[in-house]
């Protein structure tokens, strides 16, 4: 639905609003009518002049009438808002749950697609086409470098991206930690590869494990293709991420049955970059990992948050205590709801 509400607003910007202020209108007009305009406006908290402006158009289109009594719907009214009632509730809610989940988890923006990609796979793809409009809001012109993390939902937006975001950008995407040992198709430098294909940009590759010891993580440090990379990466303006299940994402990096253990006992419900948290946003382990680190974020332009699903909602619950504020986040109803429920 955002993306049908964008292409709507461009041919006629601020229709959102001028549609919600309408209909609120005419409903208010069915379930009270024949009302009066002073009673109007105060029931709808407008002042007489915004009433009168509006009550004017919708009387010009036919779908009120004024009587003696007051003003009532036409039966033309009726048909328009039993036929909008759906649309319109579905679309006040999301925006209501959007505005409800910023505010409870202390981010600047959430935006909110219908569905739950837990049971609808399609609701990812809805999700990659917000990330698309996001980055097309968010980027600046000229040269930006985007580190993008690895995983099967990054795999899932990459394919979403679209040629429109490098419009006035020169665009390189960058593996936002080392991730080999993944399946090839969902790590890092892959996903990377696919964004930089589907917006006509350049990506570059960072091959390192992702799990090192100490020991193994200096000296890659210093090897020139790591250094590289890792000051590309640290360059960054921009980072796209999502946010896992811990279980999850210990299984699918094939942690040792000794560690997915101490996970359980420290209660880990949520994952990114590489660390795991509890349901407080405790940090209970963290993997090494050549580069971008939890503190790197704060002075990121643009941080794309992106997890759906209710299954996922302690994770990003989790996970966004440590989110910075202008983060933005990307999740579905199933996720959404599950949150505002705890």
């Amino acid at each position: 639905m955002h993306q049908e509400i964008e292409w709507i607003e461009r041919i006629v910007p601020d229709v959102i609003d001028t549609l919600s202020r309408r209909y609120a209108v005419l409903k208010q007009i069915a379930t009270f009518g024949p009302i009066g305009r002073r009673s109007l406006a105060e029931a709808l908290g407008m002042s007489e002049r915004i009433l009168r402006s509006e009550a004017d158009c919708l009387k010009q289109q036919e779908l009120v009438a004024v009587t003696k009594s007051g003003m009532v719907l036409t039966d033309k009214g009726k048909e328009v808002i039993q036929g909008l009632a759906s649309f319109i509730d579905q679309l006040l809610d999301l925006k209501q749950l959007e505005l409800r989940l910023s505010q409870k988890l202390g981010i600047e923006n959430c935006l909110v697609v219908a569905g739950d990609s837990d049971d609808q796979t399609q609701v990812v793809n809805e999700m990659g086409r917000l990330v698309t409009n996001t980055l097309k809001t968010l980027l600046p012109r000229g040269r930006n470098i985007i580190a993008a993390m690895g995983g099967t939902t990054m795999a899932q937006i990459a394919a979403c991206l679209t040629p429109d975001i490098s419009d006035q950008r020169e665009l390189l995407f960058v593996p936002a930690r080392g991730g080999l040992g993944e399946r090839m198709e969902i790590q890092a430098n892959n996903v990377c590869a696919r964004m930089a294909r589907r917006t006509g940009g350049k990506s570059r590759s960072l091959y390192v494990p992702e799990q090192v010891s100490e020991s193994t993580y200096r000296p890659l440090l210093k090897e020139p293709a790591v250094q590289e990379v890792v000051t590309l990466i640290r360059q960054s303006n921009a980072v796209i991420h999502s946010i896992g299940t811990a279980m999850h994402m210990a299984h699918r990096r094939s942690m040792s049955q000794e560690m997915i253990a101490m996970l359980n006992e420290r209660k880990a419900v949520g994952e990114a970059f590489g660390y795991f948290f509890d349901e407080a946003g405790q940090v209970v382990y963290r993997i090494s990992r050549i580069g971008i680190q939890l503190e790197d974020l704060a002075s990121m332009e643009c941080v794309i948050a992106v997890a759906g699903g209710t299954s996922k909602a302690k994770a990003i619950v989790s996970y966004m205590k440590h989110a910075p504020k202008q983060t933005c986040l990307i999740t579905d109803e199933g996720a959404a709801k599950a949150i505002l429920k705890e």
